[in-house]
């Protein structure tokens, strides 16, 4: 008994209560996210469209969440966490409850990108939030439960939506809205805004004086300078994490970890109807992901905190490269439910040194822009995955995850190559977020006579 309770300080204890209402949040969220999950057959069953184009109405809905998740991220930095996030809830509520009754492939297209772009703007809103609230030293277990809510949740409404999607695809849609509302209900309830008073705005110009050797100026400036930004020149903005070549190359390769994960609600539905399996087939596959990530994730902190994360990150992008490219010779749901119990351990290692990293990389004045930079890797990676695979899978059959299982591998290699570099920078960051000692007495100048 004292082993479990000490478990569960360990998983779970000494976070603050706004902490758990943002995962409360989160949680209601994506157990009712279902439409954007099953898009793909609603497309290619209930409007006639090939399977090329069902690839490319789904693009447009990445397309949306690469503006919507820019846009949330200087919003959460100016206008504030909570209000970003209350705003981008109720916009996706409305435009699900669109897309239930709309029946033309052009306005479901541009309705798609619509949500992509409400879907995305709580993203940097969320984990900046999560960010401010909770202290370093607990930020990895709060993210790995931040990761194990939302799986939760896609366990749950991976079960029921397989069964939903059978019945009425308008259900889909309109339970999509009504789970978002309540999302919102809980956040503008008891979330407040976490955005320190101090930091709305632009932001400070950055300087070398000694009255601004503070953390987020400090992580700032050194950012700034492995960008090639000139401190004094430009006010520290959106541009300073998209020129941070540290921080884009880690945003490069969650990219490939997106793409890889993306292929679960983007193309292998529309292998597994090419099988002749059901809907509830597919949802069945995805469940079970789902549920591994619940019954398991809790333990991934204890069993990776000895290892460094690039190697982590390494062997955890091989797994799902592995489990992608099982796919190619898979004809029934056995070899489906197989491949995705790899491809899910995967997911479940990679995601607590994915997050610490993105959260060590980012300086505290720009803490919701690096979040959007890095959370730009996923609505990218819901473009690109469902664009170009919907051609691959058309066109090259089976051999489309020989390809999807290359890339993976080819990114777990890069993981290796880049982790050295980017620990350097992670240390240099915490030396230089480090107050300097109040200066001598002896040291003061003499005033003039």
């Amino acid at each position: 008994m004292r082993a479990l309770r000490r478990w569960l300080d360990d998983t779970a204890g000494g976070l603050p209560a706004t902490f758990w209402y943002l995962w409360a949040g989160l949680l209601i969220n994506r157990a009712g996210a279902f439409a954007m999950l099953f898009l793909s057959l609603y497309l290619t069953d209930a409007r006639g469209a090939s399977e090329a184009l069902t690839g490319t109405v789904v693009g447009a809905y990445g397309l949306g969440g690469a503006a919507g998740v820019l846009l949330g991220g200087v919003l959460a930095d100016r206008w504030g966490r909570r209000s970003t996030l209350l705003a981008a809830h109720l916009a996706t509520a409305g435009l699900m409850v669109g897309l239930a009754f709309s029946r033309h492939l052009a306005m479901i297209a541009a309705l798609a990108a619509l949500v992509g772009v409400a879907h995305s703007m709580p993203s940097p809103a969320f984990v900046a939030a999560i960010v401010d609230v909770v202290p370093e030293r607990r930020r990895s277990r709060a993210f790995n439960l931040q990761f194990w809510a939302f799986n939760l949740g896609m366990a749950v409404a991976s079960l029921l939506a397989g069964l939903l999607a059978e019945a009425s695809f308008v259900a889909l849609f309109l339970v999509d809205a009504a789970a978002t509302v309540l999302a919102a209900a809980v956040i503008a309830w008891k979330v407040p805004e976490t955005l320190p008073r101090r930091l709305a705005g632009p932001g400070p110009i950055l300087d070398t004086s000694r009255s601004d050797r503070t953390e987020g100026v400090q992580d700032l400036r050194s950012a700034a300078a492995d960008g090639g930004v000139a401190g004094r020149q430009r006010q520290p903005g959106l541009h300073t994490a998209l020129t941070d070549r540290t921080f884009l190359t880690f945003v490069g390769l969650t990219f490939v970890l997106a793409v890889l994960t993306m292929q679960t609600s983007t193309i292998m539905p529309l292998a597994m109807r090419s099988d002749g399996l059901r809907p509830s087939a597919y949802g069945a596959v995805v469940a079970l992901g789902g549920v591994l990530i619940v019954l398991g994730q809790l333990f991934v902190p204890r069993l990776i905190e000895r290892h460094r994360k690039d190697r982590v990150l390494a062997v955890s992008t091989a797994l799902l490269a592995l489990g992608f490219a099982t796919l190619a010779f898979a004809d029934d749901v056995v070899v489906y439910l197989a491949a995705a119990v790899v491809w899910t351990v995967g997911q479940m290692l990679a995601a607590p040194p994915n997050a610490q990293i993105n959260a060590d990389l980012a300086p505290l004045a720009l803490r919701a822009r690096y979040q959007s930079v890095f959370y730009l890797a996923f609505p990218a990676a819901s473009f690109v995955a469902p664009t170009l695979g919907g051609v691959s899978l058309q066109y090259l059959g089976d051999r489309h995850w020989l390809i999807v299982g290359g890339l993976g591998l080819l990114a777990a290699g890069c993981h290796l190559l880049a982790g050295p570099s980017r620990e350097r920078r992670v240390a240099a960051l915490r030396r230089l977020s480090t107050p300097l000692p109040p200066p001598s007495p002896t040291a003061a100048p003499t005033a003039a006579r």
